[in-house]
């Protein structure tokens, strides 16, 4: 997941800040004993989820490696954002643990200042506005290797930057900005990089990459060559993006990564995932880690997650759903936790978040027919009158589960949410769908294979480019390690089947599903037809829902390649006026440009009794273990 959104209209930093803070409480997936899980307290132990391992340390993200995983609950550890967004059940700026202080506006809208306050890197130099000038400066040489770039925004609306002291700098827009859209969505995405990273070859001096100290945006030849050398040693080769990670059992002992401005610092890592972080001695920042180690745990199933709660042998755990023994009446609060868990507190966690998973709108998948099928409306409306989201949540999360029926969650309670949304555009309807796919010249031929027998683009037929005797039957890969996701992608495909269309499920790593879902202009390399990681798309770092690197055409998180213009439009007034989320969300919400999934609640999460700290959890997913004490 961090498949996200984001960007805003016009309302004030501290209007936003209100609405945002009335965020939900967070969950995971654990359980636990009635044993204390850990007796050694200067160790805490959190479960990863199910299959979903770190497998990229490097903060500047392409969109296969832009997860939760990789960034919120691993990078953030380390090295530090600009700006820190949430503290406990909030999602509001939160500069206590900011890297800088509140930005700072010009009258007109047309400039901002950043101040830094006084952060240290652990080999003992200050965090400067240099390092933060060389992220925007590595951001204008390769933003479509970046996984939160939309056309149209940062960099491309900052015209210069003036660094006027180690603390201080000034980014100047070329129009007037809505500000608080620019702060939770544009500066929210930096990470400041150390001067010791701005080499081209490993030993170089610091710096000798040329990256860091130039003016904005004249040094994009160096700070390629800078990036191409970071993301190798990451174990990225852009020039062979699908090629394997080798350079994970060198995460803990590279002298670059070990360079950090966050709380923690990496002392083992391994392929599958066995984290191990030390207390960072040198931490500058406001809240120091109380334990000496914290450990991050893989599981490959749920069932091996529940039994390690079981057994007491993890501090902070989820609880599976299919180990949820009495479900709850109301989703937002916990029901009774699993008898065999006594000695853990269970705690809901929904994140800012949608569920959905893409339509590739440019697959040559189903004999070159799959885009062109998925292009039309009418089809994408009948797959989601098929999908029963107030079924699946009762029978299959037990309870622990809202409904996504457009681009902006419902869950936490927020005011951006419509009244469109909220009511579900496409409530489940079999009839509806199939009359749908008869109406436009599909022979429906149910639990069988729907074919279009009346080819061309009139009202009553199939549509631009299908030809006679094209199938509705597609495949549809999702992530592994989940018994929930499993229920649900079958439900949906005997739903699905109801009116012929044949979807052929398999089964992958979340990191490879999230891998293969990624955009495509056509050709040999582009036969993924649906890919579903199973999470669907947190808002952050782009915390306003407005959606531009999900759902903006070319955006670099917008795997699908969804393009409509109306929609492009619709996106760009919410940056640039006082316009609000209505008119996009509204119009995305009937548009369908993914299939909206039932967002289940993120995590059970199970704590166990006597750790403080933990919760309320945050609803942006990101943890904060130097904060939790026994």
């Amino acid at each position: 997941m961090k498949r996200q959104g984001r960007f805003q209209s016009a309302l004030r930093i501290g209007a936003v800040a209100a609405v945002l803070a009335t965020g939900v409480v967070a969950a995971g997936c654990g359980s636990s004993s009635s044993s204390s899980a850990t007796s050694n307290k200067d160790v805490l132990t959190w479960a990863e989820a199910p299959q979903t391992p770190p497998n990229f340390i490097f903060p500047f993200t392409s969109l296969a490696f832009f997860s939760v995983s990789n960034t919120s609950q691993f990078q953030y550890l380390m090295y530090r954002p600009l700006y820190w967004f949430g503290r406990g059940a909030g999602l509001s700026l939160n500069t206590q643990l900011s890297i800088a202080q509140a930005p700072q506006y010009s009258s007109d809208g047309t400039s901002v200042t950043i101040t830094l306050n006084n952060y240290t890197w652990s080999n003992g130099t200050p965090v400067t506005t240099q390092n933060v000038m060389f992220w925007m400066n590595m951001l204008h040489a390769q933003k479509e290797n970046w996984a939160g770039y939309a056309a149209g925004t940062i960099p491309d609306d900052i015209t210069s930057i003036d660094v006027t002291s180690p603390t201080q700098m000034t980014f100047h827009m070329n129009a007037a900005v809505n500000q608080d859209w620019f702060t939770y969505n544009e500066l929210s995405q930096i990470t400041p990089m150390p001067d010791a990273w701005d080499i081209t070859t490993t030993g170089g001096a610091p710096n000798s990459g040329g990256c860091a100290k130039a003016a904005f945006g004249t040094a994009d030849s160096a700070c390629t060559s800078t990036y191409t050398y970071l993301s190798k040693e990451a174990g990225y080769d852009p020039s062979n993006p699908k090629a394997a990670n080798n350079s994970l059992s060198t995460y803990a002992t590279n002298p670059l990564w070990g360079v950090v401005d966050g709380p923690w610092k990496l002392t083992h890592f391994d392929a599958s995932g066995n984290v191990t972080f030390t207390a960072n001695s040198s931490y500058s920042g406001p809240i120091k880690p109380t334990v000496k180690t914290f450990k991050e745990v893989p599981f490959t199933s749920d069932s091996a997650e529940f039994n390690a709660l079981v057994n007491g042998s993890i501090d902070v755990g989820y609880l599976p759903v299919s180990d949820v023994t009495s479900g709850t009446s109301n989703a937002l609060k916990a029901g009774p936790n699993n008898p065999r868990l006594t000695n853990y507190t269970l705690d809901p966690l929904y994140t800012w978040s949608i569920n959905y998973f893409p339509y590739n709108f440019n697959s040559t998948g189903d004999d070159g027919n799959a885009g062109k099928i998925f292009s039309q409306l009418y089809f994408r409306q009948a797959m989601q009158y098929l999908v029963d989201q107030p079924l699946y949540n009762q029978k299959i999360n037990k309870g622990y589960g809202v409904g996504t029926y457009g681009p902006v969650p419902v869950t936490p309670a927020n005011s951006f949410a419509s009244t469109v949304e909220k009511n579900n555009p496409y409530p489940y309807s079999p009839s509806k769908a199939t009359n749908l796919l008869k109406d436009h010249g599909w022979n429906v031929v149910p639990n069988g294979t729907t074919t279009c027998v009346s080819p061309g683009t009139a009202s009553n037929q199939c549509g631009a480019g299908i030809p006679a005797g094209a199938k509705l039957a597609f495949n549809l890969e999702y992530a592994s390690g989940g018994d929930a996701l499993t229920q649900l992608m079958t439900a949906e495909k005997s739903s699905w089947a109801s009116a012929g269309i044949n979807i052929t499920l398999s089964q992958a790593s979340f990191n490879t599903v999230l891998s293969n879902a990624t955009p495509c202009s056509g050709g040999s390399g582009c036969s993924w037809e649906l890919e579903n990681w199973g999470a669907g798309w947190i808002f952050s770092p782009d915390y306003y829902p407005s959606g531009e690197p999900i759902f903006q055409t070319g955006a670099g998180s917008n795997s699908g390649s969804y393009s409509d213009p109306t929609n492009d439009a619709n996106i760009t007034a919410t940056i640039t006026s006082q316009t609000p989320l209505t008119q996009y969300e509204n119009y995305l919400a009937e548009q369908l440009p993914g299939i909206w999934q039932p967002n289940a609640v993120t995590s059970l999460t199970e704590v166990v009794k006597g750790l403080k700290g933990v919760i309320p959890q945050n609803p942006l997913w990101t943890i904060n273990p130097e904060e939790w004490r026994f």
